[in-house]
């Protein structure tokens, strides 16, 4: 079997982008079934320092450390789902390229690595008309707010939702952003859970809410490109009376969905909060799936490994977050019936699995306890990492129970 995969990866005849894509189709049916889906989009880096020997490699963010950058888009449901992988943009900086930042400023769109927020959003246009009855809303942090991203045509039910980074001017009396959203009266206050980050526990943050539209002006550099003017929303939350260990929450955020009240406010908070799901899908491929640990000779085999892996890592955050959001339903929904039958009789240490499937979330209790989770309290929910751990397990379970299954018995060659 290792050798089989090492065959695989080093095939050239394979493209690490249909792989993914096979899983994009498939993403399609379950985006189908949403109202409103959550296209969350950020930038990895994934590090193989290690190689040295590795072809095709380029520096990271420290121009010491060598790998490749991924730049992926999430589908999430405003319940966190995750259902799948819209798009990913795989890439080595150019060695020769460093110390030349200065000149970034003055180069197109398309010449910069920027374009990856537009990439994402063509294949959110795309998904768009492969599921014309789901809107979309494409959410991404600060490194976004890029005025060709804001100022890009989108179809009806594609939107926006990016966090502020730049202080741009505004027709308004106060000239730019954030004095023209401070200058609105807070119109009231919602209540975020703030995931553990470091040694910071998780918390409660209660956030101030403003908001008011505004017409962006194109960047005065920019003055000869003609661009129009662009009218956004903005919402502006602060943390109120935060812990004096943290940093109070702060975030303007852009976008094109109207904000006309309080509740529409809060609804788009709630959205950009959504976007910690692909921190934890990120932190699953590298700790769970371990993808910085795997070593081969180029990086076009790490690039085929990468889309395996993310689907994998996705996979493992789906069966977490949809046992979370419809612990009722049947656990066919996630697992094939192979294996689920193979977990109940591994879980109960009995030869016949019984007619109809047990409930998901008790069948990825059952995962997480082949990855040694022990839910010592009945609030107690299994988390990524030992689901990662319990799907490796029910992996051989599945194979051994179809092979003792077999009539006649398996005999081996």
């Amino acid at each position: 079997m290792l050798k089989g995969a090492y065959r695989f990866f080093e095939n050239d005849d394979i493209v690490p982008d249909d792989i993914v894509q096979s899983h994009i189709d498939a993403t399609y049916h379950r985006l189908d079934q949403v109202p409103l889906v959550l296209a969350v989009q950020d930038t990895t880096e994934v590090d193989w320092t290690s190689l040295r020997a590795t072809q095709g490699l380029g520096p990271l963010g420290h121009s010491a450390c060598r790998g490749l950058f991924v730049h992926s888009t999430l589908a999430l449901t405003p319940d966190r789902v995750p259902l799948g992988l819209l798009a990913q943009l795989v890439w080595a900086r150019d060695p020769n390229d460093i110390g030349k930042s200065a000149r970034r400023k003055h180069r197109p769109i398309q010449e910069k690595e920027s374009q990856k927020w537009l990439h994402s959003l063509d294949a959110v246009w795309t998904a768009r008309e492969s599921c014309p009855g789901t809107r979309l809303v494409s959410v991404a942090d600060r490194e976004a707010d890029v005025y060709d991203v804001l100022a890009a045509e989108r179809p009806t039910g594609v939107d926006l939702l990016i966090r502020a980074s730049w202080d741009r001017c505004v027709s308004a009396p106060q000239r730019y952003v954030w004095a023209s959203v401070e200058a609105q009266p807070v119109a009231g206050e919602i209540v975020i859970e703030v995931p553990r980050r470091g040694a910071q526990p998780a918390r409660e943050a209660t956030l101030s809410l403003r908001y008011c539209p505004l017409t962006l002006s194109p960047p005065r550099h920019r003055k000869a490109e003609g661009l129009p003017q662009v009218t956004l929303w903005a919402v502006l939350v602060r943390e109120v009376e935060a812990p004096d260990e943290v940093e109070p929450i702060e975030w303007l955020l852009w976008t094109t969905v109207e904000v006309k009240t309080v509740e529409d406010a809060i609804e788009r908070v709630n959205w950009y909060s959504c976007r910690w799901g692909i921190e934890i899908w990120h932190r699953i491929l590298k700790s769970g799936c371990r993808i910085e640990a795997r070593q081969f000779e180029t990086a076009e085999r790490l690039k085929r490994c990468l889309s395996v892996y993310s689907v994998v890592a996705w996979r493992v955050l789906y069966a977490t977050m949809l046992a979370r959001a419809v612990p009722e339903a049947p656990c066919s929904v996630l697992l094939e019936p192979d294996e689920w039958q193979a977990l109940y009789c591994a879980i109960h240490r009995v030869p016949q699995p019984p007619a109809e499937p047990p409930s998901l979330g008790q069948a990825v209790k059952w995962i997480a306890q082949l990855g040694g989770f022990v839910g010592r309290r009945r609030s107690d929910r299994p988390g990524s990492e030992v689901l990662w751990r319990g799907f490796q397990h029910l992996s051989d379970l599945t194979s051994m129970y179809c092979i003792m299954r077999l009539d006649p018995p398996y005999e081996p060659p």
